[in-house]
């Protein structure tokens, strides 16, 4: 049996985001003059909470998960879950050790602990499901009977992917990736009236609507429902949207981004994508592309909504700092590298043409 190219390009792409949320916010870099690996025999943490210990957990159960799907048919069973389990281990260290040298962060022995912990449970329920994932009808015979063959397959589906983590950044417009203000240069302080905000929210969410719904549909197997799987993922970012406004602010704010702009940006990309799916699959790419770039332009100019702005201003992130710190960055640099992959699938198409 073939190894599955889907798993390691999920595992590859969920190390780096463990690597940049424990990492999060890569300023202040300095020698301290600690020990480097003084933090393994050093007393437990004075102030220890259970949701440090289960967080940690959790965040290491997924890459000790996909560990072993990763390496899948070369290592099985117990090989597989020891190799996925020392992975996990290895960047943990490598990362509490990097951790002294930001003023931000502290290196953990407790830390460290939970992550192998929560790699080894990962790794053990991968090896427990892997054959039936990755064999016969599986998650691995499902990825191909809905999705063309192929790596760079394989690569968009990773990027829908993260596009759905996106969502779970709360300080954007309704699919608004590509934000670089916050980065390059900061907000404008610039006053607008509602209506002017209200059509940048519905150009934002139409175009990228049209966007991230034109990538999906140019993945699909030829002879499958491609317009109700556009709909299923965008019911998809629906859900992770209302969730993250639930989690991170509160349970009266979870429908908060349902706006009359989003609603009318969305409704109107929806129907221009189910039309636009009829193209073939080169007038997919292109018109993704273009509407793509129009949305990314578009919500680095659009003016700031007051109401995000107010509760942003009395947000207390508290545990959820890194992870908001990680949904930024993917939300920010998302669509660069959804243009990257449409240009791959491109040539892609091109070369298999000839």
């Amino acid at each position: 049996m073939q190894p599955s190219p889907l798993a390691r390009y999920l595992y590859a792409a969920y190390a780096l985001l463990i690597v940049y949320a424990s990492l999060h916010p890569f300023t202040g870099w300095r020698d301290n003059g600690v020990l480097l690996l003084a933090f393994l025999t050093a007393p437990l943490p004075r102030y220890v909470t259970a949701f440090d210990v289960v967080a940690n957990i959790l965040a290491y159960a997924p890459l000790g998960f996909l560990g072993v799907l990763a390496l899948f048919p070369a290592l099985r069973g117990a090989r597989a879950v020891i190799a996925a389990a020392l992975f996990a281990v290895a960047l943990s260290m490598s990362l509490e050790v990097l951790q002294n040298y930001l003023p931000a962060r502290f290196a953990s022995n407790l830390d460290l602990a939970a992550n192998a912990a929560g790699g080894l449970v990962g790794a053990m329920f991968g090896a427990a499901y892997a054959g039936r994932l990755l064999r016969g009808e599986g998650l691995h015979a499902l990825r191909y009977r809905l999705f063309r063959p192929g790596g760079r397959i394989d690569l968009g589906l990773v990027l829908i992917g993260l596009w759905l983590v996106s969502q779970f950044n709360p300080t954007t417009m309704l699919f608004g990736t590509g934000d670089l203000r916050e980065i390059l240069q900061g907000p404008s302080g610039a006053l607008h009236t509602p209506d002017v905000f209200i059509r940048f929210e519905a150009g934002v969410a139409g175009a990228n609507t049209v966007a991230v719904g034109l990538l999906a549909a140019a993945l699909v197997e030829r002879d499958q429902p491609v317009r109700l799987l556009v709909i299923v993922l965008l019911a998809g970012a629906f859900l992770a949207r209302t969730f993250a406004f639930g989690l991170l602010f509160s349970a009266q704010d979870m429908l908060a981004w349902v706006t009359p702009g989003a609603m009318f940006g969305v409704a109107a990309g929806t129907l221009l994508t189910i039309i636009a799916s009829a193209l073939p699959r080169a007038g997919r790419l292109v018109l993704s592309a273009v509407a793509l770039m129009a949305a990314t332009a578009l919500v680095n100019v659009a003016p700031g909504n007051p109401y995000l702005i107010a509760s942003l201003a009395v947000w207390k992130q508290g545990h959820f700092l890194n992870f908001n710190g990680l949904t930024r960055i993917v939300s920010a640099v998302w669509p660069f590298c959804a243009l990257l992959v449409l240009m791959l699938l491109a040539g892609d198409r091109e070369r298999r043409g000839r």
